[in-house]
């Protein structure tokens, strides 16, 4: 590859997935951020370079102000239930 490496996030649905591609498009597209929306009758890529990421910045701003622009804090918490639970929940499979 042409790159040290590749950040991928994927969602996936009932009926398809959404992935990011941050650093390559293994298809040969130049640049990166690219975003796929593919579903049981297309594949549609959409370039997300110019696109701006301000959540950081944000994020960034609410800690030295106390605010709570980025994200709520009651999301925050709801989200560490939630994972709480989901590893109370959660089976060991297989031995160690």
């Amino acid at each position: 590859m042409p790159t040290w490496g590749d950040g991928r996030l994927t969602i996936l649905g009932t009926e398809g997935y959404i992935e990011l591609r941050k650093y390559i498009d293994i298809a040969g597209r130049p640049g990166k951020d690219h975003l796929f929306l593919v579903n049981g009758k297309e594949m549609t890529h959409i370039d997300c370079s110019d696109e701006k990421l301000d959540y950081f910045d944000a994020f960034t701003a609410d800690v030295g102000n106390r605010t709570q622009t980025a994200m709520t804090q009651d999301h925050v918490f709801e989200v560490c239930r939630l994972s709480l639970e989901a590893q109370t929940k959660a089976a060991r499979i297989g031995a160690r």
